[in-house]
């Protein structure tokens, strides 16, 4: 089988390499700027010959899409465009890997038939690639499974987001410093998350078209985290919360999970043995 993997130097997309590379019966394409290739272009993709595209490349940190919400929009919903054509060329399945699009929650744990809310340009693109995803399935039988992962973390991630932000502190200052801790989200580490790409890639899939959440059905605030931190370091931390909170800021989320658990996946790592994991 020849997958072809956009974002492939990626955070999610090296850590799903390294599981693959286990597959001695795939050959993996690599599509990433490091590599000199932007999915982007139509012309530098369309004479790929693949069976499964996984689609993770795209910009992600929310902050920068108000700066630069062009980029965002070209980046995410073109790239996304693209690969779906290849996919319809190949009559190859397609893994599209969306994030959290429902807003301030209506109710808790989060199915996969939630309504969407797009609170910030990320948010929207993501959306939109989704509505594509829905319509080259309905119009041209391309496979789709979409994934929503609620808050993912892990080693080789971003210092720009949450937990690794707090690991660092630890490990350089000593001390965590950070605004609002009452915000809960479902946090899922990385490890289960390339997981269930993997499992998605080889399994039987149930439809044409798919949505499924990927998270743990827990939830934890940021005070739990950054305390559980402290305490699996063994030091002294100093730690200190702001209390500046963002405007229209989400205290909650939880992932039901039960339509992949169904399928055959679960989560396997704690955020006891993910938080040791960060800091080591």
């Amino acid at each position: 089988m020849k997958i072809a993997i956009t974002g492939s130097d990626g955070f999610v997309g090296s850590h799903l390499i390294s599981l693959l590379k286990h597959h001695t019966e795939v050959e993996i394409v690599c599509l990433d700027l490091s590599n000199g290739i932007d999915v982007c272009d139509w012309d530098q993709i369309k004479h790929l010959q693949v069976d499964l595209v996984i689609h993770l490349a795209n910009k992600s940190y929310v902050p920068d899409s108000y700066q630069d919400p062009t980029s965002f929009y070209k980046v995410n919903v073109m790239g996304t465009l693209n690969m779906l054509e290849l996919a319809r060329m190949n009559q190859a399945r397609f893994i599209y890997f969306s994030s959290y699009v429902y807003g301030h929650p209506q109710y808790l744990p989060i199915d996969e038939q939630h309504p969407v809310a797009a609170f910030n340009p990320y948010a929207t693109t993501k959306v939109m690639c989704e509505e594509m995803c829905r319509g080259y399935a309905r119009d041209f039988k391309v496979p789709v499974a979409i994934f929503r992962p609620f808050n993912i973390y892990g080693k080789g991630q971003n210092l720009l987001f949450l937990l690794p932000l707090m690991a660092n502190q630890i490990k350089e200052d000593a001390k965590i410093q950070i605004r609002d801790d009452r915000p809960k989200r479902d946090y899922i580490h990385i490890s289960d998350v390339v997981r269930a790409v993997e499992f998605m890639s080889f399994c039987e899939w149930p439809s044409l078209f798919e949505i499924y959440n990927l998270g743990t059905g827990i939830s934890y605030s940021v005070k739990e985290v950054a305390q559980m931190l402290i305490q699996y370091s063994g030091n002294s931390i100093e730690y200190l919360a702001s209390g500046e909170q963002r405007p229209n800021e989400v205290l909650d989320t939880i992932a039901n999970i039960n339509k992949l658990e169904n399928l055959g996946w679960k989560p396997e790592v704690s955020i006891e043995e993910g938080l040791k994991d960060l800091l080591r």
